[in-house]
């Protein structure tokens, strides 16, 4: 009986320490997708405050607790269990899903310019009088949550390339995990970018005269963010999304964009350094993403008459 209750340990233990083993792998595996995502995940924390700018504030936290949700979902229900049948059995199939979600990263931010620049408006904009708040509510947050199963499919995507090699198992813990700490993340972010004004009204409450200052500069300054986070977000849109078509056709063996734009960015490289490069590179990806986007959106529009007539 001692032998065998001894044996038992000693099994016990060897699966403790491979159990150990595995989730180091996993966590290390995590780590190194995790960078390489690092990129998309600044967009998605860009474009997201721009679904919550001018809303009620007490909605700010609930619109963006759904938005985390519904990021969730599309990570953990659809795109973790797709990406890892496709990875298994049709890993080809990925990167046309890419240029497909990368197409229309460039409608939504390529529609955003277009309506800035007089052309008409598609669906009630922050503008216009609502005339059904919980009805705009729910749009804004179908809307944010559709881009996100855009950008997430992109981190997914990545990440899912770095452990490519790795089992079924392992590939299936380390997509979890970058799901979850990448929601956590982002959203975490977002929920302070947009309360930001209330922490300064609050400060402005309290006594100490450095307190106030710092409030009163939080008022000045969140306006100014939320701002330019909105531009940073329709930038983002059609950054991310070019840059995901030309590299996925590159991937498709279609050079026409990818070597231009490459090509430019080595030249500017090799003459002003790493950081001209990429913006060379990420400059001329959104340029390709706003022409991509705009004839997307002019067909949709102008030739099949999607969404006419909903302008204001």
């Amino acid at each position: 009986m001692p032998s065998g209750l001894v044996a038992l340990l000693d099994d016990i233990s060897v699966i403790a320490k491979a159990a150990s083993a595995s989730l180091d792998d996993v966590a290390a595996a995590a780590g190194k997708a995790g960078t390489k995502t690092a990129g998309v995940v600044i967009d998605d924390a860009a474009v997201t405050p721009s679904y919550v700018t001018g809303l009620s504030p007490s909605r700010e936290l609930p619109i963006i607790w759904k938005i985390t949700k519904g990021s969730l979902r599309n990570k953990l229900l659809f795109l973790l269990p797709v990406a890892l049948l496709l990875s298994e059995f049709l890993p080809a199939a990925i990167t046309w899903l890419l240029i497909v979600g990368g197409a229309f990263l460039c409608y939504e931010g390529a529609e955003k310019v277009m309506e800035k620049l007089g052309f008409a408006k598609h669906g009630e904009t922050l503008e216009d009088e609502i005339a059904d708040p919980v009805a705009f509510e729910i749009a804004r947050v179908g809307g944010a949550i559709r881009t996100d199963f855009i950008l997430s499919a992109e981190i997914m995507a990545i990440a899912l390339a770095e452990v490519a090699d790795e089992s079924l198992l392992l590939r299936g813990a380390v997509l979890a995990l970058v799901a979850v700490a990448v929601t956590v993340a982002v959203y975490g972010v977002v929920g302070l970018i947009v309360k930001l004004d209330d922490i300064g009204l609050h400060l402005t409450r309290k006594a100490s005269a450095s307190a106030q200052a710092f409030g009163r500069f939080l008022l000045r300054f969140v306006p100014r963010l939320l701002a330019m986070l909105s531009l940073v977000g329709t930038a983002a849109m059609l950054w991310v999304g070019g840059h995901i078509v030309v590299d996925s056709l590159h991937k498709l063996g279609l050079d026409w964009f990818y070597a231009p734009i490459h090509g430019a960015e080595h030249a500017v490289h090799e003459m002003a350094g790493g950081v001209a490069g990429w913006l060379t590179a990420t400059t001329l990806s959104a340029i390709f993403g706003l022409i991509l986007g705009s004839l997307i959106a002019l067909i949709l529009h102008k030739v099949l008459g999607v969404g006419a007539g909903e302008g204001h």
